[in-house]
């Protein structure tokens, strides 16, 4: 049996979207630890454009300048502008459209009364085996970030990096496959191997041969889009919209989250362990709950009964700190949480 997951770098144009979204939510959380907050991000060419709402004592006139240290953070600099040219996102071409409103009151309403401002469901995941999670998933995120640190060094590599990785049923790599920008042809197979501690038996960079236009100048970002990559790829459902886009209260990233502390608690001697949550607008209590394990075939479904009020949660996994652009760099599935401390 084979098992396929990818990841992407933060140099994709969807990602450059989340992170910006989870960058600007950092500084209204640091004015404003309450601020309500639903932003999300488009990037084609040298265009941003903000959408959604935010509410609280906090200063927008900077959006400019905090989506270009977004983009330096990633490593869309002036330096890398002045190698990659009209190839890449130019942070000295930027054009930012801020259509940023203020949250409904009708959400309001319900939220200062301590009410989740969302409803949904959501999905936690784990298993036995590095980072606990699936291992197709593990060596395309480790990959994927030693690429990535590698162009970030590298005046011939590009930052828009996809990487999948496909393993049988013993852990042996059947496939790897990575696209990563080249301005000249530089032979990645060695350094390949040795991330991954085994020798793949097919290894394939740049399908097409030549891979040079990249992140939003050939390809348009838009938050939310690569959620397999940020939970669990095809080893357990996805719950929720994306969780880079949003304050603590709208649910999306605080009980995925917690459904992933959960899945933690509770693996236990099990081979793997699912947690289901779901939410409801304006209520306090979780509707439904449900744990569900497998030890050798044998699957066991339990009721979860979660008394927590938003706050006591968001509090509990430390979601009032600007710690969002950590958490969209990592990935919710490569984090154990424990309370007030989100770590890496």
């Amino acid at each position: 049996m084979l098992k396929t997951a990818e990841a992407v770098s933060l140099g994709h144009p969807d990602k450059i979207s989340d992170y910006i979204s989870s960058y600007i939510l950092d500084r209204m959380i640091e004015m404003d630890n309450s601020v309500k907050y639903a932003v999300e991000v488009m990037v084609k060419d040298n265009t941003v454009i903000l959408g959604g709402e935010i509410t609280g004592n906090v200063d927008l006139s900077n959006a400019t300048e905090y989506v270009k240290s977004a983009l330096r953070e990633i490593g869309y600099d002036c330096n890398y502008a002045n190698i990659w040219g009209d190839y890449a996102i130019n942070i000295n071409k930027l054009n930012v459209i801020n259509l940023i409103g203020v949250q409904s009151p009708d959400i309001n309403r319900g939220v200062e009364t301590g009410a989740w401002g969302d409803q949904g469901v959501f999905v936690g995941y784990a298993c036995h085996g590095p980072d606990n999670i699936n291992l197709e998933l593990y060596l395309a995120r480790k990959l994927n970030r030693a690429l990535y640190e590698m162009a970030r060094n590298s005046d011939n590599l590009g930052l828009d990096i996809k990487t999948q990785i496909t393993v049988d049923e013993h852990g042996k790599i059947k496939t790897a496959i990575v696209a990563i920008p080249m301005l000249k042809q530089q032979d990645l197979h060695q350094f390949i191997i040795d991330t991954l501690g085994q020798t793949p038996e097919d290894i394939t960079v740049n399908g097409t041969g030549i891979y040079t236009y990249h992140s939003s100048i050939a390809d348009c970002g838009v938050t939310g889009r690569k959620l397999a990559c940020d939970f669990y790829s095809t080893a357990s459902p996805i719950g929720g919209g994306s969780p880079w886009t949003k304050d603590a209260t709208k649910a999306d990233l605080t009980l995925n989250m917690y459904a992933r502390y959960l899945a933690l608690e509770n693996l236990g001697r099990n081979d793997e362990c699912w947690v289901y949550l779901s939410s409801c607008i304006g209520q306090k209590l979780l509707p439904s709950g449900l744990i569900k394990t497998i030890r050798n075939g044998v699957i066991t479904e339990r009721d979860l009964f979660c008394m927590h009020p938003p706050r006591e949660l968001i509090k509990f996994l430390g979601l009032d700190k600007p710690i969002y652009t950590k958490l969209c760099a990592r990935g919710l599935q490569s984090l154990r949480v424990i309370p007030n401390v989100v770590q890496p």
